[in-house]
């Protein structure tokens, strides 16, 4: 059986236009994928040559292919499940700066670079005062970017065309902000001087972005049938859902070069994504949280299956739709799409999300991405949002450690755990509420001081300790 690579394969060859920091799981299913449908539909013309960021990696493996490697896009479209593959073709070739650094270098030599792409993982986007210019190549992911950016500054005069437009995807707030910060500290570390760091603050573009796509990575339990499937071998079939949503804050000069609108990309260009962040964590990471101390106490282990049932969906649309929706700026529109977006993700049938993973760190979860719904709420409406409380009464139910006389395998800091073991020593109690809604190490306020709250949560407290969550849930969503 052949492998692949662009001999045996039916593949084109683009531009290199694009470098990009990072060559794992995650960048391959999402940007690669974008840059490949724009290639297709829109002429992008856009080759990528793909940067191992630190020693170890996958470039060798991609040369091999020929950075060539197969896609699976699975899940809910357009309202049917749905599996598809297709390669990808748009990594032109991959550069280790550990072992080729001229050959890393020399790309900022290219006329027709255009784009910096990365995901370093979080940490990546950090300064290492140990770096310098000399290094080859420097340890930090904005250390050899800087050395990039100075070569090309060099190799070009400064041009103002030569410019780039960087695009981080790693995981944190204001990536694109805090990757400039960096490079702007290395140039004053290095003495790069001023008419460098001028190039860098009017000719380059550093967005901020926010990326969303479940990406599993390399499918390894599935590889013989998937191999048998294909009729070739690859090293480097990477599975994601077929969700996906790049958000890119940028002057409107940005969308102008990314023809992500002809392609139907979910890829939102703004000069805001404040709105956008938030929506994600109140409707997508609030979502995951309020179910989870429901759904499995309700006796349900995945989320798949708490979306099938008819009670605890139910429970979920309704809090999603009428108690966190209401809280966010954005057009009703794009609220309802990305929830019946998010409904669909959770109803997967390839993805298979266990309740007890996701519970981790319930409390801190708690207060970010689901105590913000109910504090705007209030604000908002004058009144509590009975949903939401009810997952709180939940929450302190999961807590107590126990499901139908089992024990739940709780995994929280140490301070949360002790707190909940001592307030569940004897048993239900009224005042497991009020404690719980007054610890300010929690939620960084004092709820049980918010009018009815203590009395809304107790009342969903005691239902579910006195009749079982079935029957509590069951009964809430008859009010």
């Amino acid at each position: 059986m052949n492998s692949l690579n662009r001999t045996n394969a039916s593949v084109k060859t683009y531009t290199e236009r694009i470098i990009q920091f990072g060559e794992g799981n995650f960048l391959r299913a999402f940007a690669n994928w974008m840059i490949h449908e724009m290639n297709k539909k829109a002429d992008f013309d856009a080759g990528v040559v793909a940067v191992q960021p630190i020693d170890q990696g996958l470039i060798k493996m991609l040369n091999d292919q020929d950075g060539l490697y197969t896609l699976y896009l699975n899940g809910i479209k357009n309202g049917e499940a749905i599996s598809e593959h297709e390669i990808i073709d748009c990594i032109q070739r991959g550069i280790n700066p550990y072992e080729n650094h001229s050959d890393y270098l020399a790309t900022a030599e290219n006329p027709d670079l255009r784009f910096v792409i990365s995901n370093t993982t979080e940490a990546g986007i950090s300064y290492n005062a140990g770096d310098i210019l000399e290094d080859a190549p420097q340890s930090s992911y904005p250390g050899k970017l800087t050395a990039l950016l100075y070569k090309r500054f060099q190799t070009f005069g400064g041009a103002s065309d030569k410019g780039l437009i960087l695009i981080p995807c790693e995981l944190i707030d204001k990536n694109g902000d805090n990757l400039k910060r960096i490079i702007l500290q290395y140039a004053a570390d290095w003495n790069l001087g001023e008419e460098f760091v001028e190039w860098i603050n009017e000719d380059n573009i550093f967005c901020n972005t926010l990326v969303d796509r479940i990406v599993p990575g390399y499918p390894r339990d599935k590889m013989d049938a998937i191999t048998e499937e294909l009729g070739y071998k690859d090293n480097l079939v990477v599975e994601g859902e077929q969700f996906h949503l790049w958000v890119i804050e940028g002057p409107a000069s940005v969308k102008e070069e990314i023809p992500a609108e002809a392609c139907g990309l979910n890829i939102v260009f703004t000069d805001n994504m404040e709105p956008y962040r938030t929506r994600k964590v109140r409707i997508l990471n609030g979502a995951h949280t309020t179910l989870v101390p429901v759904g499995y106490l309700y006796g349900i282990d995945k989320v798949r299956e708490s979306l099938e049932d008819e009670v605890v969906g139910n429970y979920l649309k309704n809090t999603i739709f009428n108690e966190i929706c209401p809280t966010l700026d954005l057009s009703q529109e794009e609220l309802n799409q990305f929830s019946n977006d998010v409904l669909d993700r959770f109803r997967n049938p390839y993805l298979e999300h266990a309740l007890i993973s996701i519970s981790l760190n319930s409390t801190s979860k708690f207060k970010t991405r689901v105590l913000p719904s109910v504090l705007e709420y209030i604000k908002r409406k004058n009144s509590l949002p009975q949903g939401l409380l009810f997952s709180l009464a939940s929450l302190i139910s999961f807590y107590k450690g126990k499901r139908n006389g089992e024990a739940i395998a709780l995994k929280d800091d140490a301070s949360a755990l002790e707190f909940f073991a001592t307030q569940w020593a004897n048993g239900y109690q009224a005042s497991i509420v009020k404690a719980t809604l007054a610890n300010t190490d929690f939620w960084g306020t004092d709820l049980s001081a918010i009018e009815g709250m203590v009395e809304a949560v107790s009342m969903h407290l005691e239902a579910i300790e006195t009749k079982g969550m079935q029957k509590a849930l069951q009964d809430f969503i008859k009010k």
